[in-house]
């Protein structure tokens, strides 16, 4: 693919809202009519959370991988990324459940880049219909290719546009304790990672996966983008994910003690450990530690890290958006990913742990 077609155009830098008026959003019912599932990507779905499902509850000793850009800007580039990541797939698919993190939209801790689905000409212009389909229509891509896809939601109102594409959901550390997200992933069809609390603290994560297992009345949108009273039947495959907080929480000693925290919770001693966030020290390359580190304790016998979570782009590092100034192609605008090789790197060490792990063949 030459650069040409991979280099999106930026107007501006500044990411200021541009003067506009109110307008409707398409509704679900709608863009999934424009943008319909094909069979082959139902079916995959439907496998791909199954799969996951198995991994997290034990009876799969594959390890699951989400892996992907930090956050998408630029679809040509991520398709291109969703290519080689599903050749370096097929190299371990007997050891490892690989989905890629598609991520469409961006929490910020004060202000800036909402991500693509709000913002998709990275503007601030928030062309929200044209970032919904767009986002929908690089999905419904990736998963042709064969990789289902893994997002963070975290405006729950955009949830019916994507949610019968996505294969597992991230709630992130802003939103964990959030009772909206918590409702929302009591009714979401697939598994769903909490993650820790920007603190560290794994107690709220806990608590949500308690909260998100029981089933309640919430307020949700319907296809029709009508607000409608909503009956979650709760959702038994949310999990805790920690990605660090002041310091990084990958290590044995961390992972056993969220575990013990989980079985005192009544709780599967199981989760998933993100390389990225507070458990990547310094930024960026500090995942390939906290990977290793993670394979060893599964070579050894662990059996409580059941997922990892790698931000993996074509090239590493992060970029800055400049005015007047295309972003390089394949280069993250948020957190510093691994490039192609160092991602090549992970996922050989956790492959070879999980082998390792089940012993002579």
């Amino acid at each position: 693919m030459s650069e040409q077609t991979i280099v999106p155009l930026v107007r501006r830098a500044s990411l200021a809202p541009a003067p506009q008026r109110e307008q409707a959003l398409v509704t679900p019912r709608v863009l999934r009519e424009m943008l319909p599932v094909p069979p082959s990507v139902a079916e995959l779905v439907e496998q791909s959370r199954a799969e996951i499902r198995a991994v997290l509850r034990g009876t799969d000793s594959r390890l699951l991988v989400v892996a992907g850009p930090c956050s998408v800007h630029d679809a040509p580039s991520a398709l291109e990324y969703a290519r080689r990541l599903a050749s370096l797939r097929d190299d371990h698919a007997d050891a490892l459940l690989v989905v890629m993190r598609v991520y469409i939209e961006k929490p910020r801790t004060r202000v800036g880049w909402k991500g693509f689905a709000m913002d998709p000409d990275l503007d601030g212009s928030g062309r929200v219909n044209d970032g919904l389909h767009r986002s929908r229509e690089l999905f419904l891509a990736i998963a042709g290719l064969g990789l289902p896809i893994a997002t963070e939601i975290v405006n729950p109102m955009l949830a019916p546009y994507l949610e019968d594409v996505v294969s597992w959901v991230a709630i992130g550390a802003r939103t964990t304790e959030s009772p909206l997200h918590r409702e929302l992933a009591a009714r979401l069809p697939c598994p769903v990672g909490f993650k820790n609390g920007t603190d560290g603290g794994v107690d709220t994560a806990v608590n949500a996966v308690l909260a998100a297992r029981e089933s309640q009345t919430t307020i949700a949108i319907d296809d029709d983008g009508r607000a409608t009273l909503a009956r979650a039947r709760g959702n038994p495959d949310c999990h805790v994910v920690l990605r660090g907080g002041a310091r990084p929480n990958y290590s044995a000693p961390d992972v056993a003690a969220a575990i013990a925290r989980l079985e005192a919770a009544s709780l599967a001693g199981r989760l998933m450990v993100d390389c990225g966030h507070g458990n990547a020290r310094p930024a960026g390359i500090g995942q390939l530690t906290a990977a290793c580190d993670v394979a060893r304790q599964i070579a050894g016998g662990s059996r409580g890290v059941v997922g990892v979570m790698i931000e993996s782009n074509i090239i590493g590092g992060k970029q800055t958006l400049a005015p007047c100034r295309a972003p390089t192609a394949g280069q993250s605008i948020t957190d510093a990913c691994l490039d192609l090789d160092e991602t090549a790197e992970a996922l050989a060490e956790l492959a070879g742990a999980v082998r390792a792990r089940r012993g002579p063949a």
